[in-house]
């Protein structure tokens, strides 16, 4: 779970804006969109490999 702390001086937006960050950066909103349809596990194996052949072709040189 994201936990930010108010630090001294610091405004209501700048708080928000590192709360937003930290859950970005965590990875709460991807992984709660995931589950919010059952997969199985062929299916999850393969969009992870999808997803691993798009990042290699992005990587591979012309």
């Amino acid at each position: 779970m994201a936990e930010v702390t108010l630090r001294s001086g610091e405004g209501p937006e700048d708080l928000l804006r590192r709360f937003r960050s930290e859950v970005t950066r965590s990875g709460l909103l991807r992984e709660m969109k995931d589950r919010r349809f059952f997969q199985s596990k062929r299916e999850k194996a393969r969009l992870a490999a999808a997803r691993a052949a798009r990042r290699n072709r992005r990587r591979r040189p012309f």
